[in-house]
């Protein structure tokens, strides 16, 4: 991959990724609910989902996620199922709650699960990997040196981004002092997450 190539491609990612969506809005709801601290799976997750994305979109799979549209469906639609149940729990949480509510410190499998299925259920980043990407760069150019250029540079771009979003949200949550302040910070994560939900299901 050329600089020029892989400059556009950070650029594109960067306004894609930086802007508000489901998966940020996820993410944002859930680190200013329970903490920063345990969040890695779900990221992890996040950027795994997205290489999973960029790969298929490099190796021309465009036709196959076509054919399996419906898979795809299923996924998205566990996504928002997924996402409402988060929401309802956020909503009832107990302002002395140490984690209940969330899939906590005790289930990275769960978190990592949760950030799989919002990636791979999220239209936005499919479009963007599947729609747009090829009319960024030259997918049919692009060998497995460049596909793992792209891979690092999408790595760099979303850690610095979400990175930033998990840490604006800690910050947010460290003036919450009261019982009554969790409380609605809990509530207004339930209608963020329940929010993302419906941007899913809308697309």
């Amino acid at each position: 991959m050329t600089l020029t190539s892989l400059f556009v491609f950070a650029c594109a990612l960067f306004v894609a990724a930086g802007s508000p969506g489901p998966s940020v809005a996820a993410l944002v709801a859930r680190v200013i609910s329970k903490g920063a601290r345990d969040v890695l799976p779900f990221l992890a997750a996040m950027w795994l989902g997205e290489a999973i994305w960029l790969t298929c979109a490099v190796a021309g799979l465009a036709a196959i996620a076509e054919t399996f549209h419906y898979a795809f469906v299923a996924i998205k639609w566990l996504g928002v199922c997924y996402l409402f149940y988060l929401a309802w729990k956020m909503w009832f949480a107990s302002p002395d709650s140490e984690g209940e509510a969330l899939p906590d410190a005790q289930s990275p499998l769960k978190l990592f699960l949760a950030g799989m299925t919002v990636t791979l259920g999220n239209p936005k980043i499919m479009m963007f990997y599947m729609a747009l990407l090829p009319s960024i760069i030259d997918i049919h150019a692009v060998t497995v040196v460049g596909w793992a250029e792209l891979v690092a540079m999408m790595f760099l771009v979303l850690i610095v981004i979400d990175i930033s979003w998990a840490l604006a949200a800690a910050k947010a949550r460290s003036f919450l002092k009261s019982r009554r302040a969790v409380r609605m910070a809990n509530r207004a994560s339930a209608g963020t997450m329940a929010g993302a939900a419906v941007a899913i299901a809308m697309r």
